[in-house]
């Protein structure tokens, strides 16, 4: 019988102190701590801590890990308004024709109409209109600036990294640690942070070892800054996020002879959604997805992740409880509070194998 609490989000706060909240990445990368969730027949007792650098030895020869390959945009862009004042852009996603979506701060400060231009720079921007769903600001750049590609140059000269509100420190090395090793294809304003654990030579020796590797594609977006605004779990709704699952990526899942491990939620999103647009069958799939996962869902695809420890009252919180169960998942974080785990973006990481995820 399904627990009536788990379709309420109110059941899924938890406390977090403040000190418990990285604000560096370990170094390396694969030193960061990694908590074993127990087998889904054993008490949770048997939980393992160790580090990241341990998958080496949890993984298989044969076993498939699934990445994200986006690669985060210096999309935090300090502009001047036409009267001399400093905003700030998020700069999220384009709309056709040099047309940006972003996120304006002071967004009050921001009309359609006033004309803005980059710190620093004779670049000039205006302010098109506002946008009802997001409740940011539709921006004109130049009319190069098309896609993330062409972009990206403007914002490496002139952006800066966009690390997450709660992350106070800011340091040059962020560029090169609020990235993944394997990050490739631009687009993303947040990074898919279980993947910031693993070094080149974590890679190399899973590769030694006979773990696969396969890359997809979610450009993390506006639906990482929305919070889950309903208590009723059954009229959730998130904002669609676009996804690349290639043809390699089905072929290796098809030929795979051990486990389908995730590397992070966005994987397992993309994976999922992928699915969903044909049926519950993986096959290639490019274009947007707005998959809720939930307790309750039933995985196609996904038979294990690797992610790091999710913000209270969101909906990676609702993911990762829909794997091992929402009880077990606030009682797993707790004893992750107890033992000074590090958490969110730049914290400590989960390994949920498969003999540990529950049937729905």
């Amino acid at each position: 019988m399904p627990d009536p609490r788990d379709l309420q989000l109110s059941s899924y706060d938890y406390r977090l102190p403040q000190e418990r909240i990285a604000q560096a990445p370990a170094e390396p990368r694969h030193s960061a701590r990694l908590l074993m969730v127990p087998p889904a027949t054993q008490a949770l007792e048997a939980a393992r801590h160790g580090v990241v650098w341990d998958l080496l030895e949890e993984l298989q020869p044969g076993d498939l890990l699934v990445v994200n390959d986006t690669r985060v945009l210096k999309a935090r862009l300090k502009v001047r308004r036409s009267g001399g004042g400093l905003s700030e852009l998020l700069v999220l996603e384009p709309r056709g024709e040099g047309r940006w979506l972003c996120l304006a701060r002071p967004a009050k400060r921001m009309r359609p109409g006033d004309v803005l231009s980059i710190d620093g720079t004779s670049i000039s921007l205006t302010v098109l209109d506002e946008d009802a769903a997001s409740g940011g600001r539709l921006v004109q750049f130049p009319t190069d600036c098309r896609d993330a590609e062409t972009i990206e140059t403007l914002l490496n000269q002139w952006g800066e990294v966009p690390l997450p509100p709660y992350i106070d420190r800011h340091d040059p090395d962020d560029v090169e640690r609020y990235q993944t090793r394997y990050a490739d294809r631009p687009g993303a304003v947040a990074a898919p942070t279980a993947g910031l654990h693993f070094s080149d030579e974590l890679l190399a020796g899973l590769q030694r070892k006979g773990v696969e590797l396969a890359r997809i594609t979610l450009h993390v977006g506006l639906g990482t800054f929305r919070p889950v605004e309903t208590d009723d779990l059954t009229q959730l709704e998130l904002h669609s996020e676009w996804i690349e699952v290639r043809a390699a990526v089905v072929e290796a899942i098809q030929r795979c002879r051990g486990r389908v491990i995730a590397v992070g939620t966005t994987s397992v999103r993309a994976l999922e959604g992928a699915a969903q647009q044909n049926g519950g069958v993986l096959q290639p799939f490019s274009g947007p997805v707005n998959l809720v996962i939930q307790p309750g869902y039933r995985f196609t695809v996904v038979q294990g992740l690797i992610t790091n420890f999710h913000l209270p009252k969101s909906s990676l919180l609702l993911l990762v409880s829909a794997l091992i169960g929402r009880e077990r998942l606030l009682a797993l974080y707790a004893e992750a509070i107890q033992e000074h785990y590090r958490f969110f973006s730049y914290g400590d990481a989960m390994w949920i194998s498969p003999d540990a995820v529950v049937a729905a």
